[in-house]
Order: structure tokens, then sequence, then C-alpha cells
């Protein structure tokens, strides 16, 4: 997958693909009122949209047009969301996905993204919403293989921003975009406690909402990774945030 270079100014910067070509978006919903909406916002962007309207339609278009992002609705009318995110998965596609969602439920949020989503809105939402997400995840897609000195190691723990690979002990971790960037500014701070604001701010790059709920979540995810049958290297300091070191 191509990358691009960050933005300086999320809201007035544009942002392309290395190459000066529009970043593709595949935009995946069987409600074909709501992706002319989301393509007619992205395309204000100067992004180049395809829709899908079913889970194999969604397939097919991804492998065809190789898109840079993908906004993926969790319920569709043959294969769900999180099948269809399996199969990209299963194909070697690492592309950054955006679940949209009519569910509340905290349990389905979850599944969504230990199934390898990288974020997620509710039904509702507003488009400048959906932008700005795409936005960060694109952002932090690039800052990671963008980085100057690629290998970061703590203890036992390396990542190679590069490559995009994550080992602990030399076993070999899977980590999401999102959970890449959430790891990588912890080891790129280590023994510093970071709180939930910062970590927003750095891994999100947008104003979450006041949802600092999703840090917590995403602390859980890679401590199932990072810390899973291992002496824990993750630490949270109540009431200040969390902090990485070397065992």
């Amino acid at each position: 997958m191509s990358m691009y270079p960050a933005a300086a100014d999320p809201v007035t910067t544009k942002l392309t693909r290395a190459d000066g070509t529009p970043i593709r978006v595949l935009a995946v919903d069987d409600e074909a009122s709501l992706t002319d909406l989301i393509k007619m916002a992205l395309r204000y962007e100067g992004w180049d949209v395809q829709t899908a309207a079913t889970g194999h339609e969604a397939l097919a278009r991804a492998r065809e047009f190789r898109p840079d992002v993908v906004v993926l609705d969790i319920m569709l009318p043959d294969l769900d969301g999180m099948s269809v995110l399996h199969r990209l998965r299963a194909d070697g596609d690492d592309v950054p996905v955006l679940f949209l969602t009519a569910k509340d439920a905290l349990d389905d949020r979850i599944a969504g993204l230990t199934a390898g989503g990288d974020d997620y809105v509710t039904k509702p939402f507003s488009l400048e919403e959906v932008v700005a997400r795409l936005r960060g995840l694109i952002r932090r897609t690039a800052q990671s293989s963008l980085a100057s000195d690629s290998i970061i190691t703590v203890g036992d723990l390396v990542i190679d921003e590069d490559s995009y690979e994550v080992t602990r002990g030399g076993e070999p971790i899977e980590l999401t975009a999102t959970e890449f960037e959430l790891l990588r500014y912890l080891m790129r701070n280590p023994r510093r406690v970071l709180s939930k604001p910062q970590i927003l701010d750095r891994v999100w790059s947008y104003e979450f909402d006041g949802k600092a709920s999703v840090v917590e979540l995403y602390i859980s995810y890679l401590r199932k990774k990072i810390d899973a049958g291992r002496e824990p290297m993750i630490h949270t300091v109540r009431g200040a945030g969390y902090m990485l070191k070397a065992v």
C-alpha cells in the first residue's frame, strides 16, 4: 500500500498519496443514500471514492481498486463487515478500516476492533467525523512508515517502523495500524507516564469527544498481544495514565 505525507494541518491541508495522486477510499454500505453522502464529502477532500453495497462486491472492488482506506458497514446483506475484513486480512491486505455500526453495545465495538479494524463510528454520525477519522487513519499509517529511525527496542520488545513488524522475545506479533501507532508512542517514551489525553492527541490526532475509554480499550488489546503469557511491560499508573517499561 502506498504511503502518504503527514499533513501539518489536518483541517486545511489536502492529503494525497506519495505520488501526488488522490487517496483511494472504498465505502461499503447497503444504503445507497449513505454511500452517496460519504462519496460527496470525500470527493470534496479531493479523494477518489468507489462504493460497494454488499460484502462480495466490496471484496471484488478492494482487489481491483486497491484502496488506501476502507469505510465498512458491519451489517451487510450477504457477508457481514467482519467477515469481509477477515477475508481482506487473509489475502494479506492490511488496509486501514473504519467500521460503521448502528450497534451501541461496547461488546460489538470490541468485536469489530479485535477483528482487525482500526476505528469505528456509530450511526448516526456526522460526515465531518467520518472525514476526521479517515484523516487520522491515513496520517497514522504514514507516520508509522516514514519514521527516520525505523527500529525501536525496549527490553525484548522490538518494532520496525519500515516493515511494520513487531516481535517480543523474537516471536512475531500481529497488530492493526492503530495498535501499532499506540505501541510506537509508548515505546518512544519508555518509563514515562502518558495520560489518556496525551495518547488521544498523539495517536488519534483529533478531538475524540472526550471518549477516553477508547484508550483503555486499545491498551487492553496491546496487553493481550504484547504481555500475554509474559512478564507485563504495559503498566497502569492509577489516576495518571500508562507506562511501558522493560522487564
